[in-house]
């Protein structure tokens, strides 16, 4: 696992566990496999999930899916959680991009004819297969997110841009945890230790932007967009990014992952669990617990 500096100022600032937001927002660089099998042994002994790198929902149908340290799952409320396909694969990036299309990176699994990074793969079959588009072997997604059609990510320290899954644009290089674009794609958010900041030039420069400090983004609509802090504080903002209001603390503690559907639709991994709010974020009900 890569501790990057970010994160651990992040952490320190806001008096929180490093090794457990760590684990939450990193994965690669170490002994990949280890974490897989740690991560897997907990979901197989428990029945639950563990280990939440991403959430989205698929318009196709409104069914929810959680990407993990050992493959994807769709949740539901009273019911358990459902691995798709047969990959076990560890799922560090991940977002929906279109009904039954999503996009995501992260390491094979192990035994699996999957390299270590996979790149960035696709999937058109709401996860049940997944196609290599580009960089395999080479790029390990951290953060994923898309608007109009281009795909940003966050890898290796630095924002790349890809219009078609398979040509990628190096752009800021900085030290972040996350990123969110506008849904008109004209402006883009890190969260760093330094809180979050804002380009507006499509991830080559970054300006100075909020100093409220958040673990994770989503942007889901031009005036709702969502942050959560590394203690699960959730905020919104209707200015993009530059005043927030506090909403909620998400139950169980810190985040591991974030994703806003709508105004209305959030949901939000935390430590003990996957969590939903239909109101806006103003309260949240458990759709799935999470392995300790």
């Amino acid at each position: 696992m890569i501790a990057r500096p970010a994160v651990r100022t992040l952490l320190a600032a806001a008096g929180v566990s490093l090794a457990s937001l760590a684990l939450a927002a990193c994965g690669g660089g170490g002994d990949d496999s280890a974490d897989t099998e740690v991560a897997a042994d907990a979901a197989d002994s428990s029945g639950t999930l563990s280990h939440v790198h991403g959430l989205g929902v698929d318009p196709a149908d409104g069914r929810v899916y959680v990407a993990t340290h050992n493959g994807l799952y769709t949740v539901a409320k009273g019911g358990k959680p459902e691995l798709v396909g047969v990959s076990e694969d560890d799922f560090m990036g991940f977002t929906v991009t279109g009904a039954n299309t999503f996009v995501a990176s992260g390491h094979g699994a192990e035994g699996s004819d999957r390299p270590g990074n996979v790149g960035l793969i696709e999937s058109e079959d709401a996860g049940v297969t997944w196609t290599s588009r580009s960089l395999s072997g080479e790029a390990d997604f951290h953060s994923l997110d898309s608007a109009e059609g281009t795909v940003y990510g966050y890898e290796s320290g630095r924002v790349r841009v890809s219009g078609d899954l398979e040509n990628w644009d190096d752009r800021a290089s900085l030290d972040a945890l996350d990123l969110a674009v506008s849904p008109a794609g004209d402006k883009l958010l890190a969260t760093t230790a330094d809180g979050v900041l804002a380009s507006t030039d499509g991830g080559r420069t970054f300006g100075k932007g909020s100093a409220q400090v958040h673990a994770f983004l989503s942007w889901p609509v031009e005036k709702s967009l969502f942050g959560i802090d590394p203690a699960g504080k959730l905020s919104s903002s209707a200015d993009d990014g530059r005043t927030w209001k506090q909403l909620t603390t998400v139950p169980g503690g810190q985040p591991q992952a974030l994703t806003a559907v709508n105004a209305e639709h959030v949901l939000a991994a935390t430590q003990d669990g996957v969590y939903e709010s239909r109101d806006g974020g103003e309260t949240f009900t458990k759709l799935a617990p999470l392995a300790a």
